[in-house]
């Protein structure tokens, strides 16, 4: 039997991101962990190495830096074991639109959008080489829900969604499998880096529901996995609406509604 892939985790120091290199470590796959916190990467490795037996590999990194970032690019590019990329590593966004800066706008964007873009860029040609490989990246259901208010970041994770599903109709034929995740409020740590008390938000799910039910998705290689939606047929019927509305778009003229009357 082939040994298992390796997974790099993004943003793997706490929350989501230690989450899933828990359970893959149970699994036994080995691990390369991503994140800026050096000592808390190592506790983490140190107490998986221990209980699970896996080998992992720990790279401190600010993916919003672009020497972090290229050297992170590296790895994926080079090392032939990883087969799984999680891209988890995101940023929040704090106060309303009016409030923000430019340095909290580019920072986010760097994060959330071009961090996670580029990585995935660096280790598709290797997986499709390979005939193999799989990327997850982690949304959120603020992609399609602008009355929460949170614009910026709703926009971010609205790019990792239509960037997962375009990739899934590029890669998904030579042998890639790529997976967009959506959480709602999920118990974590951003939460307290957007200056939000997490414990006045009315449904709050626990972090380990949320890496488990993203994982039966995975497993069952879902394009979409949005772990609190329980009727799965609701997001299909959005979908079907989205691309019915393809045929009313390919048009040569504007809409009589849009043409003046004389």
């Amino acid at each position: 039997m082939p040994p298992l892939p390796t997974v790099l985790i993004t943003g793997a120091s706490s929350g989501i991101g230690a989450t899933y290199a828990k359970r893959f470590a149970r699994r036994g796959h080995d691990l390369v962990l991503v994140a800026r916190d050096k000592a808390r990467l190592e506790a983490l490795a140190a107490r998986l190495r221990a209980e699970c037996k896996v080998a992992v590999d720990v790279l401190p990194a600010d993916l919003t830096k672009s020497d972090d970032l290229s050297v992170i690019e590296s790895h994926l590019r080079d090392d032939a074991r990883i087969g799984i990329l999680i891209n988890n590593a995101g940023v929040p966004q704090s106060k309303g639109f009016l409030e923000q800066t430019a340095e909290s706008i580019e920072s986010l964007i760097a994060l959330n959008t071009t961090a996670l873009t580029r990585l995935a860029a660096a280790v598709a040609p290797r997986f499709v080489r390979s005939g193999t490989g799989a990327i997850v990246n982690i949304g959120s259901v603020v992609s399609f829900a602008p009355e929460f208010g949170m614009s910026i970041y709703g926009a971010s994770k609205a790019f990792v969604l239509f960037l997962s599903q375009g990739l899934n109709v590029e890669l998904a034929p030579k042998g890639v499998y790529v997976q967009a995740v959506l959480p709602a409020a999920t118990r974590t740590e951003i939460w307290k880096k957007g200056g939000m008390d997490v414990n006045t938000l009315p449904e709050v799910m626990e972090v380990e529901e949320l890496v488990d039910a993203a994982l039966v998705g995975f497993d069952r290689r879902e394009l979409v996995t949005i772990p609190p939606l329980h009727v799965a047929e609701r997001w299909d019927a959005l979908d079907d609406a989205r691309q019915g509305l393809m045929s009313d778009l390919r048009q040569a003229h504007a809409a009589e509604r849009y043409q003046r009357q004389t």
